[in-house]
C-alpha cells in the first residue's frame, strides 16, 4: 500500500475518533457483538487458511486462535460497563468540599501489529480490547501468512467501516510507512529485535507501546517431579503449533537422576500425541516457510541429537527433536528456537535450585518460565527468577486463563492483556476533581494564614 493511502486511512479514523463515535459504550458493545458474529460467520474460512499457511488442524485452530478470541469478546461484553464507569475515589480532608473520581477515556487511534504464529489470536485478541476501550485500529497483519492474511482482511472490511476498523497488507517497507505515523497507542507482538525498531519509532511522537515478545522460556525438571505427566505435558507443549509459539518451552534444564528417564518418557509421549509416524499426523503443524525450516534444523549441529532428529524440507517437518551437549554460547542456546527442537542440560549434585537460579537469572527474563516438581520448591525458585508468566507442573496453560494478565517483561515484553487489562491497555486513567462553590475555605490562598492549623492536616 502507498504511504499516502495510509496517511488517508490515518487521518480518516482520527477524525472517526474525534467525531466523538467511538465513546459511547452501548456503540462499543454492539461492535464486540458484530465482532462476535464474524467470528462465526467465518471460522471455517479462517479454519481453511490456518491449514493451507500452517498445516494446522481444525480442532488445533479452534483451541488454540479461535475460541481465545470468541471467549476474549464475551468477557468484555459482559464487563465493559464496569470496567468503563466513572468510579469514585475517597478525597482527603484537604481537598473538602472536593469529590474525586477515576475516569476510563480511549487512548485514540490504534495500531496493532501481529506475527504470524498464532496469525488470529494475536491480531484479533487485542483488537477486542481496542474495541472495548473506545479507539479505532489499524490492523497489520503478517505477510508470511497470506491465505490467513487475506481472509481476516475480508472479514475486517466486511464487518466494519474502514475509518473506524480497518487492514493493512505489506512487508516492512509498510511497517516501516505506519511506524511513521502518528498513533495514541502501538500494540506490537513479535520478537524483541523487531520491538526495538518499534519502540525507537514510537519514541519519535512519545507514543505508547504493548510488546508482547518471546525470549527463551526454560522448562525445569526437578527429581521430585512426576517424569509420566512431566512428559506428556512437555510433549503437549513443545510440539504445539510444531514449537512456533512464543511461550513454548525453549530449553530444559534437569536434575540428572531423571534424565534418562525423562527422555524416554519424552519419546512414548510424542508417539501417543502424534502417533508412529509422526509426519503423517493432521495435528502436528509445519514451520512457516523454507527460512524457518533451514533455520531451526541448522541448530543440529550446536549438540548431540538423543531423540528425533527425521525432517522433510519438501514439507518443512521436523521431528520433535531432544538435543545434549550444547556449548551455552551456541545458537541454540542463545537464540529462540520457535520450533519443535529442545536443547536438554543436565544438572548435578544437591544444589540444584541454586544452580537453576543461577543460570536463569544470567540470561534475559524470559517470557515463560516453567517448573515440574515439589510445588513448594517451584514457588522457591519462581521467587527468586523473573518472567512474564509461567506455570508449576505444567505449561502454555496460563494464556488459556482470560482471568490473569499476559504480558512480558525486560526483554520479553512490556504492558500486558487479557480480560480487563486488554481494556486498560488501550486506556488512559484520568483523575478529576469536582469542587463545590457552596464554600470557598481560604487556607489555600496567599498569603497563608493559619499556616500552623494548615500543616496539620497535610
Amino acid at each position: 500500500m502507498p504511504k499516502d493511502k495510509i496517511i488517508s486511512i490515518r487521518d480518516a479514523q482520527k477524525d472517526f475518533f474525534r467525531s466523538g463515535a467511538t465513546l459511547d459504550i452501548e456503540f462499543r458493545k454492539s461492535m464486540l457483538k458484530k465482532m462476535a458474529s464474524a467470528m462465526d460467520k467465518w471460522e471455517k474460512a479462517l479454519t481453511d487458511a490456518l491449514w493451507k499457511d500452517l498445516h494446522k488442524s481444525y480442532e488445533e485452530a479452534y483451541l488454540t486462535e479461535i475460541s481465545i478470541v470468541k471467549g476474549e469478546i464475551r468477557n468484555h461484553i459482559r464487563n465493559i460497563d464496569r470496567w468503563a464507569r466513572r468510579r469514585k475515589a475517597s478525597s482527603p480532608l484537604k481537598l473538602f468540599p472536593s469529590r474525586s473520581y477515576v475516569v476510563k477515556e480511549p487512548l485514540g487511534n490504534s495500531l496493532i501489529i501481529s506475527p504470524w504464529n498464532y496469525p488470529v489470536q494475536l491480531l484479533l485478541n487485542p483488537l477486542v480490547g481496542a474495541i472495548s476501550a473506545g479507539c479505532t485500529a489499524v490492523l497489520k497483519p503478517s505477510p508470511y501468512v497470506p491465505t490467513v492474511s487475506q481472509v481476516i482482511e475480508d472479514m475486517i472490511s466486511e464487518t466494519f467501516a474502514p475509518e473506524y476498523i480497518t487492514t493493512i497488507q505489506g512487508h516492512r517497507d509498510v511497517n516501516t510507512a505506519l511506524l511513521e505515523q502518528r498513533w495514541d497507542i502501538i500494540f506490537f507482538t513479535g520478537s524483541p529485535a523487531l520491538a526495538k525498531t518499534v519502540m525507537a519509532a514510537a519514541a519519535r511522537y512519545l507514543t505508547p507501546v504493548v510488546l508482547e515478545l518471546g525470549g527463551k522460556s526454560p522448562c525445569i525438571i526437578d527429581k521430585t517431579a512426576d517424569i509420566a505427566v512431566t512428559a506428556k505435558r512437555i510433549a503437549w507443549g513443545k510440539t504445539l503449533n510444531s514449537g512456533q509459539t512464543c511461550i513454548a518451552p525453549d530449553y530444559i534444564l534437569i536434575h540428572e537422576d531423571v534424565k534418562n528417564e525423562f527422555v524416554r518418557a519424552f519419546a512414548e509421549e510424542v508417539r501417543n500425541l502424534h502417533g508412529k509416524d509422526i509426519k503423517a499426523d493432521k495435528h502436528y503443524v509445519r514451520m512457516v516457510n523454507d527460512k524457518a525450516f533451514e533455520r531451526v534444523t541448522g541448530y543440529f549441529k550446536d549438540g548431540d541429537i538423543i531423540y528425533g532428529g527425521a525432517t522433510d524440507a519438501s514439507q518443512r517437518f521436523i521431528e520433535p527433536t531432544l538435543i545434549e551437549n550444547a556449548d551455552l554460547d551456541s545458537p541454540i542456546m542463545t537464540e529462540e528456537i520457535f520450533g519443535p527442537v529442545f536443547p536438554v542440560i543436565t544438572l548435578k549434585g544437591d544444589d540444584f535450585k541454586e544452580q537453576v537460579i543461577d543460570f536463569v537469572t544470567s540470561r534475559e527474563k524470559p517470557l515463560a518460565f516453567y517448573y515440574f516438581g515439589k510445588e513448594s520448591d517451584g514457588w522457591d525458585i519462581i521467587h527468586r527468577t523473573s518472567s512474564g508468566g509461567g506455570c508449576i507442573n505444567d505449561v502454555i496453560m496460563h494464556i488459556a486463563n482470560e482471568n490473569v494478565p499476559f504480558g512480558g517483561v525486560g526483554n520479553s515484553g512490556m504492558g500486558r492483556y487479557h480480560d480487563k487489562d486488554s481494556f486498560e491497555a488501550f486506556s488512559h486513567t484520568r483523575s478529576v476533581i469536582a469542587t463545590g462553590t457552596w464554600i470557598d475555605l481560604p487556607f489555600r490562598y496567599m498569603p497563608y494564614n493559619m499556616f500552623k492549623l494548615v500543616k496539620k492536616l497535610l
